[in-house]
């Protein structure tokens, strides 16, 4: 049986996943030792059995979350919305960017250069201090606002690469099929970008987990800002910090794996269907 590149017969070597684990490992344990030098020449006494209170607590009466975990689930709201309000917004923007009128082109255009040429923390501020007072919305609003027209601007590159991608033959097919431009996008071209755009769809998801963490300069108590409050009240830095670390490298790391494994199906999928072609 003929086997395809990044398909079934594809495996990495076990000598050379070894060597990279343990490579890995040596890193961490440099870091670890070069850490446990410096705190110690600083006076530092760790603590980490007063971190467990701060994630949750059982008791008599049940489960408790700690403020890192309600911190954390602040955090997963304001990321599910953004990301709800990101994907409109790009869908939007490639749709006039790539549409026949000069002036959406143009709206677009503006809306991507604007966006992708400012920092988010400047837009987070003038969102909150500036907008939000003319027009009455909350910090929370605000921040899920700023982090969506942010994000939305590049996964609005991302629906555009997705869509161009999609063979010419498809759209003459579908013109001549008499279908409107609409239809043309919606029952031709979309399902067929979609799988081309869900991986960096995912990846832009793991940005969007990371930027969130900057919703914490208006007050907002998410995971970040509930890690800075903890820290000012016990002095816990080291602890705390590695711990809110450590929180958002296992989120980003799980979808970092699905990111993935959705990439080597999709190229499986492709190297079958193209060997079938051979065949």
């Amino acid at each position: 049986m003929r086997q395809y590149p990044g398909y079934a017969g594809s495996r990495t070597p076990p000598g050379r996943v070894l060597l990279d684990v343990g490579k890995f490992a040596l890193v961490m344990a440099l870091f670890v030792l070069l850490l446990a030098k410096g705190t110690t020449t600083l006076g530092y006494q760790w603590q980490w059995y007063r971190v467990p209170r701060y994630l949750f607590s059982v008791t008599p009466g049940g489960f408790i979350a700690g403020p890192l975990l309600k911190g954390l689930m602040v955090t997963f709201r304001i990321t599910a919305a953004s990301m709800v309000l990101a994907f409109f917004f790009g869908l939007v923007a490639v749709l006039m960017r790539l549409s026949s009128s000069l002036s959406a082109r143009a709206v677009a255009r503006a809306y991507l250069e604007l966006i992708r040429n400012t920092p988010l923390l400047i837009q987070l501020f003038l969102l909150y201090f500036v907008i939000s007072p003319i027009v009455g919305i909350s910090a929370y609003a605000s921040a899920v606002l700023a982090l969506s027209l942010f994000e939305g601007a590049y996964i609005s590159e991302i629906f555009r690469a997705g869509i161009l991608a999609v063979p010419k033959g498809q759209w003459e097919a579908a013109y001549g099929s008499g279908l409107n431009s609409w239809e043309i996008h919606r029952f031709v071209i979309l399902p067929q970008a979609v799988r081309n755009i869900l991986p960096p769809l995912t990846s832009q998801a793991i940005s969007l987990i990371k930027d969130s963490a900057l919703v914490s300069t208006i007050a907002i108590y998410d995971l970040t800002m509930q890690g800075q409050a903890i820290v000012s009240e016990t002095f816990l830095v080291f602890e705390i910090w590695f711990t809110v670390a450590a929180i958002y490298l296992a989120i980003t790391v799980s979808l970092s794996i699905l990111v993935n494994v959705m990439e080597k199906r999709r190229r499986g999928v492709s190297a079958w269907a193209a060997g079938k072609r051979r065949s």
